[in-house]
């Protein structure tokens, strides 16, 4: 919690990055509704590098929703801190010429968990409980840094060819404190928001424990517990029903696991993990479990 702590502090002066100059665009690495993302060569380093440069007016009306005196720390000063290996590494942050934050971060090579899941590629379907499990990794330690994600779904989300998890966005988080939980601030994205952040309720982790339930079901049925939303009103309406039972739709689920991601999805905060590291504790009980399991198959004469 101390580089939390020194975010609070006064900040350092930004130094002013002509991007254009430094970076050789290589090609688009895919942009999000507030930022613009090229593949890029880095100059200075020499080394192929994720080049990130944020919209400024959507940043600074997402940012605006934060009262000043609450020193909102920005996606780059949050980034930078994180140093996790299922977390991709951002390397630098500043100011660009035009007065647009930017992030210069580790290049990974792989696809995002959204293509997976909607190809239903064989890394999927082969490594699902591996991924499952580093993500989880990923936010646990998050978590314990003091941070709430509030954008947790699979669009954020990389997986090498070698199925390694990398978290990749930022944009949306807050420090897990008093003033960042109170009621109000309804961001994210709506299939994935928990119920008491659309209802405008007092939110913690476990807003971002509901997120990675549904992606969990989604990695194992292609479908989310409820029927899709376009408008944060209609996801209001169907988060009151109870979700899909996810044995129902993908038949053969191991019970274990199946219980994990169900205990996840409860719409009462209080009825879900309480911790990112009680979920993670039972998947990979799980999945010594299941390890055991094929052991002893392997090893029965035929």
């Amino acid at each position: 919690m101390d580089f939390l702590k020194k975010l609070f502090q006064k900040k350092p002066k930004v130094v002013i990055t002509d991007v254009e100059k430094r970076f050789q665009k290589i090609g688009q690495a895919g942009n999000g509704s507030m930022s613009k993302v090229w593949r890029a060569h880095d100059s200075v380093s020499g080394r192929e590098v994720v080049l990130k440069v944020l919209d400024k007016v959507r940043t600074k009306k997402l940012e605006a929703r934060f009262a000043p005196q609450l020193n909102k720390p920005t996606e780059g000063e949050v980034a930078v801190q994180l140093k996790h290996p299922n977390i991709v590494n951002t390397l630098e942050h500043g100011i660009t010429t035009n007065d647009e934050q930017f992030l210069v971060m580790e290049y990974v090579e792989g696809e995002s968990l959204s293509f997976l899941i909607d190809m239903q590629h064989e890394l999927l379907r082969k490594n699902r409980l591996g991924i499952i499990i580093q993500l989880a990794q990923a936010i646990d330690y998050f978590h314990k840094a003091g941070w709430i994600h509030r954008d947790l779904c699979p669009r954020n989300v990389m997986v090498s060819k070698e199925a390694e998890v990398k978290l990749i966005d930022f944009g949306l988080v807050v420090p897990n404190t008093p003033p960042f939980q109170a009621p109000g601030n309804r961001t994210g994205t709506a299939n994935y928001m928990a119920p008491e952040l659309i209802k405008r309720q007092k939110t913690d982790q476990r807003i971002d424990i509901f997120s990675f339930a549904v992606t969990c079901f989604e990695m194992f049925t292609k479908e989310l517990p409820w029927d899709t939303g376009e408008t944060l009103e209609s996801v209001l309406h169907h988060i009151n029903q109870p979700p899909r039972d996810i044995r129902e739709r993908c038949k053969g689920i191991d019970e274990e696991v199946a219980a994990t991601i169900m205990k996840g999805l409860e719409k009462d905060p209080n009825d879900r993990w309480q911790s990112m590291a009680e979920m993670l504790l039972s998947l990979k009980k799980t999945r010594e479990r299941l390890h055991r399991q094929a052991k002893r198959r392997k090893a029965k004469p035929e």
